[in-house]
């Protein structure tokens, strides 16, 4: 049985919600006073990319069966397991693995052209339309941008180009540079690594409630991008702040 979630994110975490722009109230949150001393916005990948065309491409090369939903759970699942287990291979097999599994799962022939086409889509994301203007306001306070992915640097790169983001990100971190993946406190090193910075200088930008978790647990100040707007996750922590899209982030930061 795959691990849950949650368990998981706790476990990893240890060893070491919103629908409308909100700051929320927490004992592990950050005060407006120590938000603005963030210098640096390290995000993962998919505040910036929209994943819905892959997903969409999946169903209807196979409608009605679900295969998006498979293929991305199981995605997912993998890096967990293989974070616990100490058994890493990159975020592109993993994603090769959970297409597999899925089209085992429902009974699915995947010819190999579908499956180059399926794979290949995620070398081809666009940005979501609140990013370029976000990403230009909040250049102009005079931020700093990475991503810190579990992508690999392959696929970060090609969609940087793909989506016209070439020179916004002076750091590209894949967690395939330490070999594991988030939650595990190794990837969220990174950030502090490349800036050379203090935990209290770096906004982590989440686009998963699992993942905003455990930067917060790791002790970035946190923000979600809650695209699909989720509850929270039930981890015993929650995000500095939470909204729907990228404009809601520099306004919670021009608040602060």
């Amino acid at each position: 049985m795959l691990m849950d979630r949650r368990e998981f994110v706790t476990l990893a975490a240890g060893s070491a919600a919103s629908s409308s722009l909100i700051r929320v109230p927490n004992a592990l949150a950050a005060t407006p006073k120590a938000m603005s001393a963030i210098k640096f916005i390290a995000f993962d990948a998919f505040p910036i990319f929209d994943p819905g065309p892959v997903f969409a491409l999946a169903d209807g090369m196979f409608p009605g069966v679900g295969l998006s939903n498979q293929w991305r759970t199981r995605q997912f699942e993998y890096t967990w397991l293989r974070v616990a287990s100490q058994h890493y291979v990159d975020f592109w097999q993993v994603t090769d693995d959970a297409l597999t599994f899925a089209a085992n799962a429902l009974k699915l022939n995947i010819l190999p052209a579908q499956r180059t086409r399926l794979m290949n889509a995620y070398l081809e994301l666009q940005a979501w339309p609140d990013v370029l203007p976000a990403l230009a306001s909040l250049r102009k306070s005079g931020l700093r941008f990475s991503f810190l992915s579990n992508l690999t640097p392959r696929m970060l790169h090609s969609n940087i180009k793909h989506a016209g983001l070439d020179g916004f990100f002076e750091q590209i971190l894949s967690t395939d540079q330490v070999k594991t993946y988030k939650p595990a406190p190794q990837a969220y090193q990174m950030g502090l690594d490349a800036f050379k910075a203090k935990r209290e200088e770096i906004l982590f930008v989440a686009s998963a409630g699992w993942d905003a978790a455990g930067a917060k647990l790791f002790g970035y100040p946190t923000y979600w991008v809650n695209r699909q707007k989720l509850p929270a996750e039930e981890l015993g922590v929650l995000p500095d702040g939470s909204g729907n899209t990228l404009s809601d982030l520099v306004q919670f930061l021009g608040e602060t």
